[in-house]
């Protein structure tokens, strides 16, 4: 009995020591609720943040001497929103739209392009062969290179030079189809210096060719 009595009293006191216990680590970890946060053993590295490289200067289609270059600058300086390569989109899409307008007699769509110096020439020229009715067929095949060649401010009004390098096929046929001048197979280079112009302040983004020549 009083090995029994002995026996009984240990397992009590083990009891007792493992119920402190459960109470010791109850109070230390705490209860799980079931929203904790799972806490991930092998979280992801973060991607590496890279330095954003330095923007490459921008491409600068400028055919011409150090005075050209520095006209652009002054031109920069003076409105902000100048880009060369923006200018030089709208350019060629003006040469396409004026050389074919021209070829077509369509003075209206020639006038809001061309100021009243270069319009003059031009609906001259128009007229003449209306009056002679002969018609002028144009085929722009490729415009091969624009370039700026010349930049400058007068007063207000910024100017710029392009010089444009094409191919067409140009013929003139009288009233009743024959060929007067030119050949329709046969595709001639054009080389073209049209200067371009707008006032610095102004809203409207547009520029208006103010002068044309050729060598």
């Amino acid at each position: 009995m009083d090995g029994d009595g002995s026996q009984v009293i240990e397992i009590l006191v083990f009891a007792a020591i493992a119920v402190f216990l459960v109470f010791r680590l109850r109070s230390v970890l705490g209860r799980r609720t079931g929203l904790e946060q799972r806490r991930d053993l092998f979280p992801p590295k973060p991607a590496p943040t890279l330095a954003p490289a330095p923007p490459a200067p921008p491409p600068r289609a400028v055919n011409g001497s150090g005075a050209a270059l520095k006209g652009l600058d002054a031109i920069k300086a003076a409105d902000s929103s100048f880009s060369e390569a923006t200018f030089l989109a709208g350019a060629k899409s003006a040469f396409e739209i004026i050389v074919n307008a021209f070829a077509a007699g369509d003075i209206d769509a020639l006038k809001p392009l061309l100021s009243r110096d270069v319009m003059e020439p031009f609906a001259n020229a128009i007229g003449a062969r209306r009056a002679a009715k002969e018609t002028l067929q144009t085929t722009l095949v490729a415009i091969r290179s624009a370039d700026i060649v010349e930049g400058t401010i007068e007063g207000s009004t910024a100017l710029v030079t392009v010089k444009f390098v094409s191919d067409q096929t140009n013929v003139t046929r009288a009233a009743d189809g024959r060929i007067i001048d030119g050949d329709p197979e046969r595709v001639a280079e054009h080389v073209d210096f049209w200067t371009f112009a707008r006032p610095l302040r102004a809203r409207d983004p547009n520029w208006t060719l103010v002068a044309t020549h050729s060598p």
